[in-house]
């Protein structure tokens, strides 16, 4: 399937892996595997399985309790895919 910008990605952090696997079947697109590590300081980790260079992606990642690690985790898993060259990056809240 393809976005605005390119091919459509879908990945999914750690907060409700449930509601990304519903999305998942419903639009039709697999996840894209991801790693999320989280360190014992409360650094994360974010390792993407694919290339997203030029993809149209979105991050479903809730704010359900406890906020601020999945708003941080949100973040992390934004600035890597910024770094990555994602063409067009989409939160999911």
């Amino acid at each position: 399937m393809r976005g605005a910008e390119g091919p459509l990605m879908l990945l999914c952090g750690t907060a409700n892996p449930e509601l990304g696997r519903r999305i998942s079947e419903e639009v039709g697109v697999p996840l894209a595997p991801m790693e999320i590590t989280r360190f014992a300081d409360g650094e994360f980790d974010v390792r993407i399985g694919e290339s997203v260079r030029g993809h149209d992606v979105f991050v479903i990642q809730p704010t359900c309790p406890p906020v601020n690690d999945n708003y941080m985790e949100l973040f992390v898993i934004l600035d890597a895919l910024r770094r990555a060259s994602a063409a067009r990056i989409n939160a999911v809240l």
